[in-house]
């Protein structure tokens, strides 16, 4: 018995709880279709479209590094010293191509992660993708390469060999923008602003680039870092004998492309290297670009350990690297000594 005498009926409140449910149902319904539908129309970005902003965002981000140096206005700092002890020095070049390339691709593709070295807290909204896709993509590379936009991880390097670029010595310097798709490097774009020329490629798709038609794997020469270079040299020499030739340069991305074939049009004589090398640390934003170019040639950028470098997360890579083209890359890691670039 009820209070007041009043019996509750079982099927009285049943009916009722029916009731409460077709209310909240009804009130909650739209809401909760619309959270399924978003989630099933998460966003996706056209990678070709990507390959094309990421190329026009090196060649803006180019011309800030080129105009910076030719006016000697550089206004050269110290962040502070790697591990080596090294400066890591910071211009006014990094910053304006850091400014350009990063708001390009960040108003273009605003739900897409975008990695740069520098920081900075100006931004630009009116920054804006032309639209124009290069011809030699449009030949080579078709449109509708749809991924979810949260699978990529766009790494940009504003300014590659700023020490070498303080020192004038232009040749080494290069402005680089890297797509990873779950970590893996698609698209690697890397642009040489002293002679305008521009490397792509798109992993799978194509590239403008190509290897050289031979390489040395016995004696081969060895292209490793001029200012970071820590013990590489005795590294190289241990793993391919005394004879073995050894480039100092600077840039990795010059160095990725020291291993090519570059067009005989390039007013600026490059090295060629065989294998390119590197025992101490080294950030993803310098490295993903050559990655994917080497990858869209059949060639490979691993740690010293022969294993993928995985291009989403943290931008530091602590297991070295060593990359090849046209050989095979896993017997030239076997040549490799024992190292760990964390003991050293």
């Amino acid at each position: 018995m009820s209070p007041m005498g009043i019996r509750l009926s079982p099927l009285g409140l049943g009916l009722f709880c029916l009731l409460g449910v077709g209310v909240i149902y009804h009130l909650y319904a739209g809401v909760i279709s619309n959270h399924i539908a978003a989630f099933r129309q998460r966003r996706t970005v056209d990678l070709r479209d990507l390959l094309a902003v990421s190329v026009e965002a090196a060649l803006l981000g180019g011309t800030e590094v080129k105009k910076v140096r030719d006016e000697n206005s550089l206004n050269e700092k110290s962040k502070g010293k790697t591990k080596e002890g090294a400066n890591e020095l910071l211009t006014t070049g990094d910053l304006q191509s850091h400014r350009k390339m990063f708001n390009l691709i960040s108003n273009t593709f605003p739900e897409v992660t975008v990695n740069s070295e520098e920081h900075d807290n100006t931004l630009d909204k009116a920054a804006a993708w032309s639209r124009k896709i290069p011809a030699d993509i449009l030949e080579k590379v078709e449109g509708g390469r749809d991924v979810l936009a949260e699978s990529v991880t766009v790494w940009i390097d504003p300014l590659d060999a700023t020490q070498e670029y303080t020192e004038n010595l232009v040749k080494f310097v290069t402005t680089m923008v890297c797509v990873a798709v779950d970590g893996k490097p698609v698209i690697g774009v890397i642009h040489v602003p002293f002679t305008g020329f521009t490397a792509w490629a798109f992993v799978g798709q194509g590239s403008n680039m190509r290897a050289r038609s031979s390489y040395s794997v016995s004696t081969p020469k060895a292209i490793v870092s001029r200012s970071h270079s820590g013990k590489v040299k005795s590294f190289v020499q241990d793993a391919f004998g005394n004879s073995t030739t050894i480039i100092e340069a600077g840039g990795a991305g010059y160095k990725v492309l020291s291993l090519l074939e570059m067009p005989s049009s390039e007013t600026i004589p490059m090295d060629q290297a065989d294998v390119y090398i590197h025992i101490t640390f080294i950030k993803k934003w310098d490295i993903c670009a050559g990655a994917a170019l080497l990858s869209a040639l059949g060639g490979h950028m691993t740690t010293l350990k022969g294993e993928d470098i995985d291009y989403s997360g943290t931008a530091l890579n602590k297991g070295g690297l060593v990359a090849s083209v046209g050989v095979d890359h896993k017997a030239l890691v076997k040549k490799l000594p024992e190292w760990d670039p964390e003991k050293h």
